[in-house]
């Protein structure tokens, strides 16, 4: 088993990646590979095409004009990203950049017409793989709005880890987690050490390994009143 690419999704990432319509974009060979740190596309360009990621991890990014970042998701193998700008037109809100050596399927509108007209109800899958992606992004605004920073912390490393050489890790810095949480890194650290004294995580330089993944699972989806 490939271990690097082991990665542990949301429930409405795992019902997007079993669509018979990312099965489609899993097997497709128009694939381009891009170094550690090349962008794949940038905020304000047109679409001319948007991604399934086969292998390696990108970042999505918002960019303000002084140049700060605002991180949106890491996107892991199966996940699929560019697609608004893609489908409505507009310039792209956002940028995307590789972590690592990345594969990814390029996908074009010629490529989506062959799918229609081949098999017309991947029109019916778009449309739905459409509808739930906004679901989870609604989702993920009802967190940042709801959750303790804690419990947003706990379900970013839930959903980011990945298997390595038998361990569960997250390859995400302090800085990063505290950036896609809206939570100052300081406030991460103090979240982090409560992990690591309750035996759930353990520290180290831009990754964090999940020691007990059932009790940090449990605390990160289930509810005060649950």
């Amino acid at each position: 088993m490939d271990h690097t690419n082991l990665f542990f999704p949301s429930p409405i990432e795992r019902d997007l990646q079993n669509s018979r319509l990312i099965a489609l974009f899993a097997k497709e060979q128009n694939t381009r590979v891009f170094a550690k740190g090349q962008m794949v596309y940038s905020q304000g360009e047109h679409a001319e095409a948007f991604y399934y990621l086969k292998s390696g991890r990108a970042v999505t990014f918002l960019s303000s004009e002084n140049g700060t970042e605002k991180i949106l998701a890491l996107q892991k193998p199966g996940s699929v990203f560019g697609e608004a700008s893609f489908f409505d037109e507009l310039p792209r809100m956002s940028s995307a950049r590789a972590l690592e050596k990345t594969e990814l399927v390029v996908i074009n509108q010629p490529m989506m017409l062959k799918y229609f007209r081949t098999q017309p109800e991947t029109a019916l899958d778009l449309l739905r793989y459409l509808a739930r992606t906004v679901r989870m992004l609604s989702s993920h605004v009802d967190n940042m709005a709801f959750l303790h920073a804690d419990r947003r912390i706990a379900q970013l490393l839930v959903q980011m880890c990945r298997e390595e050489d038998g361990r569960l890790v997250a390859g995400i810095s302090q800085e990063e987690l505290g950036n896609m949480a809206s939570v100052s890194r300081m406030t991460v650290s103090r979240v982090l050490g409560r992990f690591v004294e309750a035996g759930w995580v353990r520290v180290n330089y831009r990754m964090t390994e999940l020691c007990d993944f059932p009790a940090l699972q449990e605390f990160a989806f289930t509810s005060d009143e649950s």
